[in-house]
């Protein structure tokens, strides 16, 4: 019996970056064994990415590369390309996003793997997509998920602001949940028929749907105005505040009949019920502005500490705008298994989802390139001298 979910799957990551990378490494955290094709060298060049260019720190591939094994293969070499076939012929899945003319020119491409093993799942990832004129264009989550499908200029307070700058992994993490998801969907179907065969997924087709709701709506031919300034917010009880400790939260009352009453005694301005201003949907969003005011004074009284428990109290629905700084002591993200612990000290992000009834891996170390070569290789069916002989050639390293 497996000790994990997914502990009879191989998985062969050949991917670079984050959204390939990251779908196996959920698959990872519920026991897959994950292969992590790098070049040899330097290796997958997020390697060498960090939030502080100053930094030594490997953080980010800690992060995405965590639970994997790494084989140090050069597909340019005929003899590189042979182990990887070898490897594909006894794999579940394969993870690519190369571009698609490299995946050609490397003889990766789906009709190269797919005939080597009936029940492969050749998992896809492109930034545009696998057909129509852009197919062959790189890009990053920055650029086709963020930028290209409309989520940068929907987050401008009015088209005069500057468009805001995405953060690293911002679109390629829920991105790789849904390659995952493809993934799991087409291991669902193999169980059914035996066949594995194509899955794709794209950095433009998740920020589409990250943006659905907006996009959704100008596809049907009206028009979606630029959010306003939280001054200008159509619903002053759905804005963020600030409290008078400077930190920020937003809240979200969208019951407001019903939720007006006690909110408004929560915050010591039952007398505002009075006022007309207050009365209905229709006056509130009228003088929304005004209204903004009042609740910033009011808001201004008392530090968020105060807040919180006040408004947690009343059954108010509202956010902590957090800071990097307030995760790492947030106490209801560790007890829901988001932050879990991390190789034996410090903790790191759970992929985000769970399964009643399984566990997932406790989260290992990510490889040095090439750490796990000879291993695979002997797995494979390599003697000791055909892996020196590939050694020397440097199809691996």
């Amino acid at each position: 019996m497996p000790d994990h979910l997914f502990s009879d799957l191989k998985i062969i990551d050949c991917a670079s970056w984050i959204a390939g990378p990251a779908a196996a490494t959920i698959l990872s955290d519920f026991g897959a064994d994950v292969i992590k094709i790098e070049p040899p060298g330097v290796g997958d060049p997020w390697r060498a990415r960090s939030a502080n260019p100053e930094s030594k720190a490997d953080h980010y591939w800690q992060l995405t590369a965590r639970n994997k094994r790494s084989l140090a293969l050069d597909l340019k070499h005929e003899d590189g390309r042979a182990v990887l076939y070898r490897l594909a012929a006894g794999a579940d899945v394969f993870i690519t996003n190369f571009p698609l003319p490299v995946r050609d020119r490397l003889r990766l491409a789906p009709a190269d793997l797919l005939p080597l093993n009936p029940r492969l799942i050749y998992a896809s990832f492109t930034a545009y997509g696998e057909t129509g004129p852009e197919a062959a264009k790189t890009g990053f989550d920055s650029t086709a998920y963020w930028a290209r499908t409309g989520l940068m200029d929907t987050v401008r307070a009015d088209p005069d602001t500057v468009p805001a700058r995405s953060a690293p992994g911002m679109g390629d993490h829920p991105s790789a949940t849904g390659l995952y998801a493809a993934i799991v969907t087409a291991l669902y179907r193999r169980e059914k028929t035996g066949r594995g065969g194509l899955v794709t997924s794209s950095l433009l087709a998740n920020g589409l749907w990250a943006n659905a709701c907006f996009v959704h709506t100008r596809l049907n031919g009206e028009q979606v105005p630029h959010r306003p300034p939280r001054e200008h917010a159509p619903n002053p009880l759905a804005n963020h505040y600030r409290a008078r400790d400077g930190q920020w939260f937003i809240m979200a009352l969208f019951n407001e009949q019903r939720q007006l009453a006690p909110f408004l005694a929560t915050i010591g301005r039952e007398h505002w019920a009075g006022d007309p201003r207050f009365a209905t949907v229709t006056t509130r969003r009228q003088y929304a502005r005004e209204i903004v005011a009042l609740l910033d004074d009011a808001f201004a009284e008392r530090d968020l500490a105060d807040w919180r428990a006040r408004l947690d109290g009343a059954g108010v629905t509202f956010g902590v705008v957090a800071t990097l700084d307030d995760v790492p002591g947030d106490e209801q993200m560790r007890a829901n298994g988001a932050l879990v612990p991390f190789a034996g000290s410090g903790l790191t992000v759970s992929s985000p989802f769970q399964l009643a009834g399984e566990t997932k891996v406790a989260a290992r170390t990510a490889p040095a390139v090439g750490q796990h070569s000879d291993e695979l290789l002997r797995e494979a069916g390599y003697t000791a001298d055909e892996i020196g002989r590939l050694r020397r050639q440097g199809a691996i390293a």
